[in-house]
């Protein structure tokens, strides 16, 4: 059995604050703001995770009122979904990403990305495509006032 999963996040970005990508640090004058570290990217892969699983979002499953989720790495959070996509069964076929993000350009920092992220999952580094793009200037992003990322996965769930 197959199933589709499709994630969205956005966060607001502020001087003053560290930007991690993809769990990856990303040196800018700006970083993203949220309850954790609000790596949008890692967002949204785990809500595509937890939507193609039947597990809802990651607020039902890590309430952003939640004390203990204050500032986590996100990866944190993505060692933990894979922990319920894999109690339900499922293995992840593929994760197909992409981030929206006017500055900085992200480009040379995607197979750091990549790694950082397979090896969270344990999966392979030809599993996961990371794309980046801008908003030609237009809108929220385009004003370099924040970022979104989008990622659609497919799970397979193992014959019993």
């Amino acid at each position: 059995m197959f199933r589709i999963g499709f994630g969205f996040d956005t966060h607001a970005l502020e001087p003053g604050h560290e930007f991690r990508l993809g769990g990856v640090r990303i040196l800018h004058d700006k970083g993203a703001t949220g309850h954790s570290d609000a790596d949008a990217l890692i967002h949204a892969i785990i809500d595509a995770l937890l939507g193609a699983a039947g597990l809802r979002d990651i607020g039902t499953q890590f309430p952003d009122k939640a004390a203990e989720f204050k500032g986590i790495d996100s990866k944190i959070l993505l060692a933990a979904t894979m922990d319920l996509i894999r109690a339900k069964g499922f293995t992840i076929g593929n994760i197909d990403s992409t981030v929206v993000l006017q500055a900085p350009k992200i480009n040379p920092c995607i197979p750091s990305m990549t790694e950082s992220l397979a090896t969270v999952m344990k999966i392979g580094a030809d599993q996961l495509s990371i794309k980046a793009k801008t908003s030609e200037k237009l809108g929220f992003i385009g004003r370099e006032e924040g970022i979104s990322a989008y990622a659609v996965v497919l799970l397979e769930k193992r014959e019993s």
